[in-house]
């Protein structure tokens, strides 16, 4: 669920499409490789378009249901809470909490019951482990994601808070995906990019603001391990 360069991924063909949903256009780069078709989707469908808040999640995994995808990696940027996860730490999630309140669901008017006791599927998180403790053999890569609902920051405050409730990381978006993957059936795992410490988290300085473009960056330049971790999946 992300725009990503394939550049150690060898690519057949690369054409950049627009699928049509009941909820709306989704932009999709489809790529081709000599065992199987890729789908990155970006989805805040580009730089400054589709904040948090305003996401279409609904129009996003369906897009990847009628491309009769197997199964969806999620690549999230995230704030780190415990000192064990330094920004640049890449790991997955194994869980999540979302006390956020807005329902997230396919089935507006009928009752469907989903199962989330374990959101996340056990075989790519194991192909994603097993690559991760080769590149950080001595990082715990098994994390809990909170949900915010953003488009804000947390306060420092609120991370004590979700600290005390379970969370390890925080971010704004990828939950809501995994409960749309989850109705449609479709296998989901998150790798998470520790972007930037969470609010109040900062060594030495616990008043630093948090900036954008900053966490960003950070994000951006950890591209080499995720796509070690595609590489461990497609090739199964």
């Amino acid at each position: 669920m992300t725009e990503l360069a394939t550049g150690s991924i060898e690519v057949i063909s690369s054409d950049d499409i627009v699928a049509e949903t009941r909820f709306g256009d989704v932009p999709i780069k489809c790529v081709k490789t000599e065992s199987c078709t890729l789908f990155f989707l970006e989805r805040h469908h580009g730089s400054g378009i589709n904040p948090p808040h305003n996401i279409n999640h609904h129009a996003n995994i369906e897009s990847l249901k009628e491309a009769g995808v197997d199964k969806i990696l999620s690549i999230c940027s995230v704030g780190a809470i415990p000192n064990d996860f330094p920004p640049g730490s890449i790991g997955y999630a194994t869980q999540y909490i979302d006390f956020t309140g807005v329902a997230m669901t396919f089935s507006e008017n009928e009752a469907k019951f989903t199962s989330m006791t374990q959101p996340f599927d056990s075989e790519m998180n194991t192909l994603l482990h097993n690559t991760l403790s080769k590149i950080q053999p001595s990082l715990k890569l098994e994390r809990t994601y909170w949900l915010a609902h953003g488009p804000q920051f947390e306060t420092s405050k609120e991370i004590d808070a979700i600290e005390k409730l379970g969370g390890e990381v925080v971010g704004m978006t990828m939950p809501r995906e995994c409960k749309l993957a989850a109705e449609l059936s479709i296998p989901y795992s998150a790798i998470l990019v520790s972007s930037n410490w969470a609010a109040g988290r900062e060594p030495g300085d616990s008043n630093k603001a948090l900036d954008h473009d900053e966490v960003s960056s950070k994000a951006k330049s950890k591209l080499a391990p995720v796509i070690e971790c595609i590489k461990s999946i497609i090739a199964q």
